[in-house]
């Protein structure tokens, strides 16, 4: 420093105070880490599983299980349906390219309506699990349920913001999905897969009640009953003729998603 100069120390920036978001997440992924402790070996091989499609109206639910590499690490993981459309692209090829191993699998349309949409879903999970090219000794599964495996499993109730394998099956799922109702809609343009993936959004519901529902719809879930009703058709034979409301997951019922 030469002589006369004044050397000013900057004031340190103020630090903003957490949202409450941000403290509820924290508090949540300390709680995952904590029961983590009595599942989980430093020996352990994890896979993440989550699923996308519960609540729409139409198209099969798809589910994925991922291992994720520690060695190669993937930064922006989040629940897919917090992330954009474009993130949620750019994320998925970072997870095919990077993780040790990955599977995605679903459940048919026939199946929803067959087994109900919850045993479907189970379906779709341990076909992404069983999928994969490395065995895993412990599955986390996002939600509060899980499917009977041959490989020991632990459900993780919002895990696909707090694990995170189980955020990157909640991508590949997603992002897999929404691309098979894209190529949907180039068969059916007149209901607008292309835009609301399935989901009773106003659009679809009125698509619906204009055309009626075609072979993609889940006959098993009211308001596609409700529109074959309304153009006088019979019903294909299922076995649940009603969606229950208990299983779906929170929020999912006909709502749409990003």
């Amino acid at each position: 420093m030469s002589e006369g100069t004044i050397q000013r120390a900057k004031a340190p920036a103020a630090k903003k105070s957490p949202s409450a978001a941000a403290l509820k997440l924290a508090a949540r992924r300390k709680a995952a880490r904590q029961a983590g402790l009595l599942f989980e070996s430093p020996d352990d091989v994890i896979c993440g599983v989550d699923e996308a499609g519960r609540g729409p109206l139409a198209g099969p639910v798809v589910a994925a299980a991922v291992i994720l590499d520690p060695a190669r690490p993937i930064r922006g993981l989040n629940d897919s349906k917090l992330l954009t459309a474009q993130a949620r692209e750019t994320l998925y090829e970072r997870i095919v390219e990077r993780s040790l191993a990955w599977s995605v699998a679903s459940a048919t349309v026939e199946e929803i309506d067959t087994l109900n949409i919850l045993h479907a879903t189970m379906l779709a999970m341990r076909r992404a699990v069983e999928g994969l090219s490395i065995v895993p000794t412990l599955a986390k599964i996002d939600g509060n349920r899980c499917p009977v495996m041959p490989v020991r499993s632990e459900a993780v109730i919002g895990g696909d913001a707090l694990v995170p394998s189980i955020s990157a099956a909640s991508i590949i799922a997603k992002v897999t999905r929404d691309r098979m109702l894209v190529e949907l809609h180039q068969r059916h343009p007149h209901y607008g897969f292309d835009a609301h993936a399935g989901y009773g959004t106003p659009q679809h519901l009125e698509a619906l009640r204009v055309h009626g529902p075609c072979e993609h719809h889940r006959c098993s879930f009211a308001p596609v009953r409700d529109a074959y009703a309304l153009h006088g058709l019979a019903l294909p034979g299922v076995a649940t003729v009603v969606v229950d409301a208990a299983d779906l997951a929170e929020g999912d019922a006909f709502a749409p998603v990003p």
